[in-house]
């Protein structure tokens, strides 16, 4: 099966009420508060060294039966400039992707550089719900 290394949209950064331990590399994260600034559209974002992912797409990867990685819940927000800029936009609802599965072995996987890598089945699940604006490459 082929793997992907894949760096999602960066729709924002981690707000004020992240709690993680820097002395850790990547830092780990406990409590996560993702603050969106600018949303393009993509099922999954990421802020270093968080992951988050739409319901629906999480959804999706259970269904499919991917392994490597768990749901959590997490608090989201979006800036003052979303808001402005975006008066009328709903979001979806996100969830807190914790990555635990080992690169080329599970569906999800955290490559020793501190990126995501998911399987080829994996990828066109994300496909489906918006993965327009990641970079993607061969593993």
């Amino acid at each position: 099966m082929a793997y992907y290394y894949v760096e999602p949209e960066v729709a924002g950064g981690l707000g004020k009420h992240t709690v993680l331990d820097s002395s850790v590399h990547p830092p780990a994260i406990t409590r996560l508060h993702y603050r969106i600034i600018n949303w393009l559209g993509d099922a999954l974002l990421e802020s270093f060294p968080a992951l988050i992912i739409t319901r629906d797409a999480a959804s999706a990867l259970n269904e499919a039966k991917a392994s490597g990685y768990e749901c959590r819940d997490l608090e989201l927000t979006v800036s003052d400039s979303f808001r402005e800029i975006y008066p009328e936009r709903t979001l979806p609802e996100f969830l807190w992707l914790s990555v635990t599965g080992v690169a080329g072995r599970n569906a999800l996987g955290i490559a020793d550089d501190s990126r995501l890598v998911i399987s080829e089945r994996v990828l066109i699940v994300l496909k489906t719900f918006g993965l327009n604006h990641a970079l993607v490459e061969s593993y």
